[in-house]
């Protein structure tokens, strides 16, 4: 297993890339960032479509039991207000004393070491003094006396004159204990937290002239809830029997404490959800059948099963609408985290929904004729998530030997070819010479109406390879002399076709070129 540093040399390297070959940008960065929030570039926005059409592909078209919906992002307060995200939407958070930096207080690992207490601080020569309790946590194997550095930073931030080095300052030490366990300490520089407060997760705003109590809505903070809310006008108008599953692409927005790990938690984010309708009795059946279905299509997205971990969530740490979920986790270069949650919710949101509502939501059995609430089963992937899960997957170094006959470094995505952003480079062996590029482009415009085709006549035809492998492209097609037929009659019409991985070359009838790259891109 590669080290800590190593994850982070190669998560930094990926970060790198991505800006700088267009997948994913800071959002507004002329203007300093804003934090949690990323726009996706010409290739991104290639690469997150590529997912986006082959999910609902396989998840609504390719199956009569599961129709798709749009639903509005302005969500009205009473949806949420029976769903408990008014009110209840919320997670722990704790200030650090020092940075001011804001951290989920569930999510501080527990840390060990000696905690130095301290009631304020003071300077003798000039008369100031302060008082004011901090803490700094000192790891198990350092020196306590070391936490003095961090307390006369935090007491010399409060200081009038800042003339005054921290360094001339006077500490008030109170005491020293021994902690286990703890998480009321910055892993980050061992200052002492605030003691956690609830912090409301919405984006709440108006909608209409007024902004008084009824015009107050929401961005949606899932996908979930307009499924359930239009569960009986699209159930009247699909005919669908149960069971069957409503599927939506869509946006939502959390005001996310501490966004962090690239686009990994961000405050805005693209959910790929299904709401699957069921009979009570085959809820948990139907649950570990669409665990294995959606383990099967990270597998057909080119993320190998040895790299997804399957964790069945406890009693106690599931949401309260659950009765049971599994998450489906990646190992990115930064741990293991969640791309997807497979939740049995029961009955739960239609039967909330009908209660707010007093509009009863129940499905008639024409068999059985009875009535009855549809129990849920809900696979609900991050999209955004997975598109970062493939780039870090996708990402690869070797060394390889280069035409002079040098070592060098070869940066290469090595996406599924089905979810590259650009499928095939087309270029002209050399831009001087006018047929060359006359038929380079013929061949461009023969593949644009089946593919996304790059088209590139500058540098040598290596370095245009080398530009390919890092933005992922499966294949490189050149248009050589041979193509016009000036050195092997035999040759003439053909193209030589580079895969991108193994770099082999072949020869390609032009005539047969549109069809040899679609059965190798599907």
């Amino acid at each position: 297993m590669s080290s800590e540093s190593d994850r982070n040399e190669r998560m930094e390297k990926i970060v790198s890339l991505c800006k700088r070959r267009g997948f994913i940008f800071q959002s507004a960065e002329m203007y300093g960032g804003m934090n949690g929030c990323w726009d996706y570039g010409p290739l991104g926005a290639e690469l997150k479509r590529n997912l986006k059409d082959y999910w609902w592909k396989k998840n609504v078209t390719e199956r009569e039991d599961i129709v798709g919906m749009d639903g509005s992002i302005l969500t009205h307060q009473e949806v949420l207000k029976a769903s408990g995200h008014v009110g209840g939407f919320s997670d722990p958070m704790s200030d650090c004393l020092l940075s001011r930096a804001r951290l989920r207080a569930d999510q501080v690992p527990e840390q060990s070491g000696t905690a130095v207490w301290y009631s304020g601080a003071k300077h003798e020569e000039s008369g100031w003094s302060v008082d004011s309790e901090f803490a700094v946590l000192v790891p198990e194997g350092k020196d306590p006396d070391s936490a003095k550095k961090t307390a006369r930073q935090f007491y010399g931030e409060r200081m009038p004159d800042k003339k005054v080095s921290p360094k001339e300052l006077d500490l008030i030490e109170e005491k020293r204990e021994e902690l286990e366990g703890t998480t009321r300490f910055n892993p980050q520089n061992g200052s002492l937290l605030t003691e956690p407060r609830e912090f409301n997760l919405m984006f709440q705003t108006s909608v209409g002239a007024s902004s008084d109590e009824g015009s107050i809505a929401y961005l949606r903070p899932e996908t979930a809830q307009s499924i359930f809310v239009q569960f009986k006008n699209i159930l009247e108008t699909s005919r669908q029997k149960l069971p069957f599953g409503i599927a939506q692409i869509g946006k939502a927005f959390r005001n996310e404490i501490n966004p962090r790990n690239f686009t990994f938690r961000s405050r805005e984010f693209e959910q790929m959800e299904i709401e699957f309708f069921c009979r009570g009795e085959d809820g948990l059946r139907l649950t570990d059948e669409w665990l294995e279905t959606r383990m099967k299509f990270y597998e057909s997205i080119g993320i190998p099963r040895d790299k997804l971990h399957v964790l069945d969530v406890p009693d106690g740490e599931r949401a309260h609408y659950s009765s049971k979920t599994y998450d489906i986790e990646y190992d990115f270069p930064f741990g293991i985290q969640e791309l997807e949650g497979v939740a049995y919710r029961t009955d739960y949101d239609l039967k909330k929904h009908g209660e707010a509502s007093g509009k009863p939501i129940e499905y008639f059995d024409e068999q059985t004729k009875e009535k009855l609430i549809p129990h849920v089963v809900e696979p609900s992937a991050g999209c955004d998530r997975t598109v970062l899960a493939l780039i870090c997957e996708a990402f690869d170094e070797e060394t390889v030997t280069n035409d002079k006959g040098k070592e060098e470094t070869r940066t290469v995505m090595r996406f599924d070819p089905k979810m590259a952003p650009i499928k095939c480079g087309v270029f002209p062996l050399l831009k001087n010479k006018p047929e060359l590029v006359a038929k380079a482009k013929e061949v461009k415009e023969l593949l644009l109406p089946f593919m996304n085709v790059f088209y590139d006549e500058a540098g040598a035809v290596g370095r245009r390879y080398r530009r390919q492998d890092e933005v992922g492209t499966p294949f490189c097609v050149t248009i050589d002399f041979e193509t016009l037929g000036e050195e092997d009659p035999e040759l003439k019409g053909t193209v030589t076709v580079r895969e991108r991985d193994s770099m082999n070359q072949e020869r390609v009838s032009i005539d047969d070129l549109t069809g040899y790259l679609l059965k190798k891109l599907v």
